[in-house]
Parts: C-alpha cells; sequence; structure tokens
C-alpha cells in the first residue's frame, strides 16, 4: 500500500489501486499499518480525497466481529475518515453500503452506520436538508425489508431486530428535528420536509404493518414507543395533527419544497395516522376535544375504506378497528342522510360487504358483521331508509339482503311503539322499500337455495306485517298494498316453489334409480363416486349417500319456505273473510 501513494495526481486507476491495497491489507489482518498510514500527516491529502474509499472494506470487517470485539484499529480508521475526508463523499460511501447489504445483515449494518452518517450530516451544516432526507429514505426503505413481530414474544426477543432498528432510527433523526424546531428560516423549512417525509414514511412502513400489543399485554413496546416519537415529530415540525387528519377533506394544504401534495401527505399514512389516534390512543391527550364525533367519523372514513378495500388480515384489521372506535364516538340514531351522499360513505358499505362474505378469515368476518350493525344504528330514521334501500341494491348477496331486511323489520317494529312512529317506516315511504324487499330476481325462475336468507326474511317480515298491523287500521298500508304484492311476489314464488321441488324429487328419484344400477355393477367392497346435476350447475363428485342427503336437505328448505307462505295465506284468507 505504501507503493500505491506516492504523488497528488490522482487518476482513477489511482482510485482504484488505492481500495484494492487499502482492502487487501484489511482483510490480511493489517489494519493497524492501515491505521498508521491514514494517519501519517504526509498522506493528508490522498487520504482526505481518497479514503472514503476503505468505507467497503471497513464494514466488511466491523460486521463480521462481534458487537463486544470490534476491531479497535478499524474503528480507528472509521473514525479518521470520519473527520478528514469530504462529508458528501462520506455520504454517498456509507449510504451505498446500507443499500447494498446482505439480507441477511440489514439490521446489523443500519446499527453499524446510523451514528458515522449522523456525524457526516451534521458536518454539512445549513445545506443538509436534502442529504438527510435521502440519508433517511434510505434508512427506511432497509428497515422495512425486515419481517415485522406478530406475537408479544417476537417483540420482546427481537427476534427480526426491527425494534432495534426503529429505537436507534429516533436517536439518529433526533438532533435534525431539534435543529427544525429551533429555526424558522428557509433552509430549517426544507429541513422540516424532510423530516415530514421521514414521518410519513415510517407511518407507512413500517407502522402500518405493525399490530401494536396492548400496554397491559406488552408494558415497554418498542414499536409502540417508535409510533409515539414519530407523532411527535409531526408536532415538534409544526404539523397539527388535527390538520393532518381532516387532510382528505380539505386538501388545501401548502407545502414547503417541490414534492405534490399527495405525496407529500400518502394516504396510507395518514391512515395509520388515524389508526393511531383514535385506535391505539397515541397521542390522544394532545388532540383537541373540540370536533365533533361526526367530523371525525368524516375524516376517518376516506381511511376506513382504504383498509377495507384492501385483503391482508392486517389492513383489514386495522379498517374494522378504525371504523368501531370512530362509530362508539357518535351518538346512537344522529347521522343525518346528508352523509349518504358523501362517496366514502357508499363505498365503505361496500368493502365492508366484501369483508363480511369473501374474506377467508373468520374473526374478520364476524367482526365486520358486528361494524355493520354498528353503523346502522347511528344514522337517523331517513339514513337508515336510504341505507337499506342502497344495500338491498348493490350487495348481491343473499346473506347480507336477509340481514338488511331483518333491520327493517326492527324498525318497523320500532316505529309501531307509542310516539316512535316515523314517516319513513309506516305508510307511503314504506312500499317502495317493501317492493325491493319482496321481490324475486329472476322471477319464478329464481335461484330459491341461493336465495334462501332474503326469502325467509322477506316471509317473515310479510307474516309479521300481517299479523302486527291491524286490517281496520292499516297503520303501515299494507292491506291496502296486498293484492299487488300477490301478484308480483307470492304468486312467482309459489309458481317457482312447485317448479324447484318437482325438479329436485325428480333428481332424487333419477339418483336412487341411478345408485341401484351402480350398486348392482360395483363390488360391495367399493365405494361409487359419481356427479350430480343441479340448475344446470354440475356439483362435486359425492357418493350416492351424499347426493341424496344434499336433495333430501334441498326439499326440506322448500318445505320450510312452503310452510311460511301457507301461513301468510292463511292469514290473509282469514281476515278478508267478512
Amino acid at each position: 500500500m505504501q507503493q500505491a501513494i506516492q504523488d497528488d495526481n490522482y487518476t482513477t486507476e489511482d482510485y482504484s489501486v488505492f481500495q484494492i491495497a487499502g482492502r487487501t491489507c484489511l482483510e490480511d489482518g493489517e489494519s493497524a499499518q492501515v491505521l498508521s498510514i491514514v494517519l501519517d500527516e504526509e498522506n493528508k491529502n490522498i487520504v482526505k480525497c481518497m479514503g472514503w474509499n476503505l468505507l467497503g472494506p471497513l464494514v466488511q470487517i466491523l460486521l463480521k466481529k462481534e458487537e463486544n470485539n470490534l476491531p479497535p484499529h478499524c474503528l480507528a480508521i472509521l473514525t479518521h475518515l470520519l473527520e478528514v475526508c469530504s462529508p458528501k463523499e462520506l455520504l454517498v460511501g456509507l449510504l451505498e453500503q446500507v443499500e447494498e447489504a446482505h439480507p441477511d445483515s440489514i439490521a446489523e449494518t443500519v446499527i453499524l452506520l446510523l451514528q458515522p452518517l449522523q456525524k457526516v450530516l451534521l458536518r454539512l451544516g445549513s445545506r443538509k436538508a436534502s442529504s438527510v432526507g435521502m440519508a433517511l429514505s434510505t434508512l427506511l426503505d432497509q428497515v422495512a425489508r425486515l419481517p415485522v413481530p406478530q406475537t408479544k414474544e417476537q417483540e420482546e426477543d427481537d427476534v427480526f431486530s426491527l425494534c432495534r432498528c426503529c429505537s436507534a432510527l429516533l436517536v439518529f433523526v433526533r438532533p435534525f428535528v431539534e435543529e427544525a424546531k429551533q429555526s424558522r428560516t428557509p433552509k430549517e423549512d426544507e429541513l422540516r420536509t424532510e423530516l415530514l417525509k421521514f414521518s410519513m414514511k415510517s407511518l407507512c412502513e413500517p407502522l402500518l404493518e405493525v399490530q401494536l400489543k396492548d400496554p397491559e399485554t406488552l408494558a415497554e413496546s418498542p414499536l409502540r414507543n417508535f409510533a409515539t416519537e414519530i407523532l411527535g415529530i409531526l408536532s415538534d415540525i409544526g404539523e397539527s395533527l388535527p390538520d393532518l387528519l381532516s387532510h382528505s377533506l380539505l386538501r388545501r394544504r401548502e407545502v414547503p419544497g417541490f414534492l405534490e401534495e399527495e405525496v407529500c401527505y400518502p394516504k396510507e399514512s395518514l391512515a395509520c395516522l388515524a389508526y393511531l389516534l383514535f385506535v391505539q390512543h397515541i397521542a390522544m391527550d394532545t388532540f383537541p376535544t373540540v370536533f365533533s364525533s361526526v367530523f371525525i367519523l368524516q375524516c376517518n372514513m376516506e381511511y376506513i375504506n382504504l383498509f377495507l378495500s384492501r385483503t391482508e388480515e392486517s389492513r383489514l384489521q386495522k379498517g374494522l378497528d378504525l371504523y368501531e372506535k370512530s362509530l362508539v364516538r357518535v351518538e346512537d340514531n344522529s347521522l343525518p342522510v346528508q352523509l349518504m351522499e358523501l362517496k366514502s360513505f357508499f363505498s365503505v358499505p361496500q368493502n365492508l360487504v366484501k369483508v363480511m362474505t369473501l374474506c377467508p378469515i373468520q374473526h374478520l368476518r364476524i367482526k365486520g358483521l358486528k361494524v355493520l350493525q354498528l353503523s346502522i344504528d347511528k344514522f337517523d330514521t331517513e339514513a337508515k331508509y336510504k341505507f337499506f334501500q342502497c344495500m338491498l341494491k348493490t350487495s348481491h348477496h343473499a346473506g347480507v339482503e336477509g340481514y338488511i331486511i331483518k333491520n327493517i323489520k326492527n324498525q318497523i317494529d320500532f316505529a309501531f311503539k307509542p310516539d316512535k312512529g316515523n314517516e319513513w317506516f309506516m305508510g307511503a315511504h314504506l312500499f317502495p322499500l317493501l317492493r325491493q324487499v319482496l321481490c324475486l330476481p329472476q322471477g319464478p325462475e329464481t335461484d330459491l337455495l341461493q336465495n334462501l336468507d332474503r326469502v325467509m326474511e322477506s316471509l317473515n317480515l310479510l307474516r309479521y306485517l300481517l299479523i302486527r298491523d291491524k286490517a281496520w287500521r292499516n297503520q303501515t298500508g299494507i292491506w291496502t298494498e296486498l293484492y299487488k304484492i300477490e301478484d308480483y311476489y307470492m304468486k312467482p314464488l309459489r309458481t317457482g316453489l312447485n317448479m324447484s321441488k318437482a325438479h329436485y324429487e325428480a333428481e332424487l328419484q333419477n339418483t336412487k334409480d341411478n345408485s341401484k344400477k351402480t350398486n348392482a355393477k360395483v363390488s360391495q367392497t367399493q365405494e361409487s363416486v359419481c356427479s350430480l346435476t343441479v340448475g344446470n350447475e354440475k356439483m362435486p363428485n359425492m357418493t350416492p349417500e351424499m347426493q341424496l342427503q344434499v336433495l333430501h336437505s334441498a326439499l326440506h328448505t322448500f318445505d320450510m319456505m312452503e310452510s311460511v307462505l301457507a301461513r301468510i295465506e292463511e292469514i290473509i284468507e282469514v281476515k278478508e273473510k267478512p
């Protein structure tokens, strides 16, 4: 290496020779010799120009050593380079090492280089904003690659080193936050913009992926502390949490720097902020109490919709939790119908239906149904009416439609109570809703098994109305409308039941005949498997016994529908007698 540093005219080849010679000496264990060379006053100029090229070999050696047994000569070399080399070149070299970190040593690399990076950035003086932003972005990109702990034990043991990295990042960024707090010059505005970007990115990754543990479950949570500190940084740099929360509604902010608004305030980051505030109650002590619960719900609806439009369990859980916490703050029967005109109040229920019907995770489906009912309870009477109309038009799922029809019945029952009557679930307004309820999508040819929940709840509602509303009082108007209901609903349903029963009885007889033929051909030790076609749909391969069971179950369902329909017809017949 002594031969590699002879004059002051440095070419590209000189840099390459210097780096190769330095790496070779370090890898051969001659770090003491390298230290003496870089400290030699005669080599001051070349070390200042080329020394940053030794960062790669130094970092690799330091990563291979145990934390409590780092080679002192290598540390001394690194410390000297940080003091004498160009901070811009050092920054590039250090970030290059962060970016190129092996997947198995991301955490170790980040932890090792945070302090050197901080030292280099502080040397840049007032021109550091963009460099700080570049460093924070690179570090977060790597930290985001670390797995997120899923259990209390994983977070306690920090098995993926994510907690250690997050804690170290907070120490790293603190001097820059303090600098941004203390001054209001244009340069500090640039620094605040970079810190805002860092905070927003932290909310998106890793915090959006994290399921924070309850303080009672995990008293000392590094990830909860990280979330708390990130919200603290936002306040420190002059960002108002209420303004951030209502950003989706107002969208009138002017942001210093070159970033577009949507980039500087990503929706996913703001959604995570809302979750941390209202579900985890982080920084809620700093959140003003002057905002109404309805306004907060309005602000959160876009974030709830963002969560519920995803399929990942962590996102869906956050969306359901945020929706629930936003709703419980609202008084029952208070949300006005005008809110139904907002796009988010339309799209959130649609995504909620997808969670309830398509999500493979049972506890999320159950939670979705619970939150749906909670949202219904918060609407005022007219809003409930409009909501039911909308859900019957758009849900396209018999189970959900059945649940909505049950809620309609409850509202009608409530309207019957003294002093509780209302125009929306009595009289003229009721019938447009009833026509949506009492209908068969494909007339007599409707698949009654697929629409079982809807049909049964519709019949139960009709029977309830005929029993509860006396013909001579006719409060709901059901007796005036009855002849139409018989024509457009009851007669097609009776025809559909007869057609369905005949079809399934024929299939049952065919299956029995085929079973006898098959049993005559197949040995008793063998179990035959065959297919069944019902309603033009081929069902999965089943044994004859399974097929018979399915067909008997279908016929039992038709009998159940027919029984309720017959009772309704009896009620009509009795009440129409003079």
